[in-house]
């Protein structure tokens, strides 16, 4: 039993408490608050409203462990839901086949591959500051996106993709699948592979780690890459959900993925946090946006009270470390 015990502290992570405690008191206060949210509607909104929100904080995870950011994600997934929907019109629109959305998928995850291999590229070269240039890639691809569109959208797909964004597979929404898979990627990736050993290494110090021996560069582009990768793979669902596409699709999510990164225990300077804590955090989120909904809050509401989330974290975690420190001084 202490074993089992020990295994699961090791898999969860001491960045567990927060998120843990925070979806405990979510839970408690509006199942009291409401009798419509311990039910099975609101799980099912929220099953279906994660995935989307859950992929860009994966493709924003990876970036922040390395002590960067990467504030293109949402415009890297548009771009890329672009790339799929024009190969679909391409290919017949409404008529397209299975082939073409193969390929479409494939063309749209290689645009944001490409839009991460850029950012990785001169982050790693020019020792630029992630926040610079994410920005500037941003700006482009949103200048891109308004230019190409014409400010409109794109809409007109095959049927068969529409279960990608609603259809579920034994009761369980088929986008949260694609999202805890996701997941289980990332988490493997983070804990099994070198590329995230030396991610963790890079956020803690990169130039010691570049002393090592550790060809902090490649790891810095292979990061963004695979974030831009991840933003394509959110892009696709949002444009089967959505059913069509447009450059601000999903704008709203940005700060949203840094705050549940941060409250799932992400050092906000790199090289420390885990993937499940963060799939919690997301949870939290989604059920406080519903449980607001539900007692008849504003909607705008559930925004203000995700960024006094964001302060009391910072708060906490900063009066966590003073005690931390003053205990070690006094012992």
């Amino acid at each position: 039993m202490n074993a089992l015990f020990n295994r699961t502290r090791a898999f969860l992570g001491p960045e567990m408490a927060g998120p843990g405690f925070a979806l405990l008191a979510v839970i408690v206060f509006f199942s009291l608050a409401s009798p419509q949210f311990l039910s099975r509607a609101t799980f099912g909104s929220v099953a279906f409203q994660l995935p989307e929100l859950g992929l860009l904080t994966l493709a924003m995870l990876l970036p922040v462990l390395t002590g960067g950011l990467n504030l293109a994600i949402t415009f890297t997934a548009n771009i890329a839901g672009l790339t799929a929907a024009w190969v679909l019109k391409s290919n017949g629109g409404v008529d397209a086949g299975p082939f073409a959305f193969f390929m479409a998928c494939l063309l749209a995850i290689g645009v944001g591959a490409a839009s991460g291999l850029v950012m990785g590229l001169v982050i790693a070269y020019t020792r630029a500051h992630p926040i610079l240039v994410s920005l500037s890639m941003m700006i482009f691809l949103r200048g891109l996106g308004e230019f190409l569109t014409r400010g409109g959208d794109i809409s007109g797909f095959p049927a068969f993709i529409q279960p990608l964004g609603h259809g579920s597979i034994l009761g369980l929404p088929i986008p949260l699948l694609i999202f805890i898979i996701c997941v289980l990627i990332w988490h493997l990736l983070l804990t099994r592979t070198k590329l995230g050993f030396n991610t963790y290494m890079i956020g803690s110090n990169i130039e010691a780690t570049r002393y090592s021996g550790i060809n902090t560069r490649r790891v810095q582009v292979l990061v963004y890459t695979l974030s831009g990768a991840m933003c394509a793979i959110a892009g696709i669902i949002m444009m089967a959900r959505f059913n069509s596409v447009r450059v601000g699709h999903g704008e709203s999510y940005l700060l949203i993925t840094v705050l549940a990164c941060f409250l799932g225990g992400v050092n906000p300077f790199g090289g420390f946090g885990r993937v499940i804590p963060v799939f919690v955090a997301l949870v939290v989120l989604q059920l406080l946006s519903s449980g607001l909904n539900l007692i008849g809050a504003n909607q705008h509401l559930a925004t203000a009270v995700w960024g006094i989330l964001l302060i009391a974290v910072m708060v906490l975690r900063f009066s966590a470390g003073r005690l931390k420190f003053l205990q070690r001084i006094k012992g």
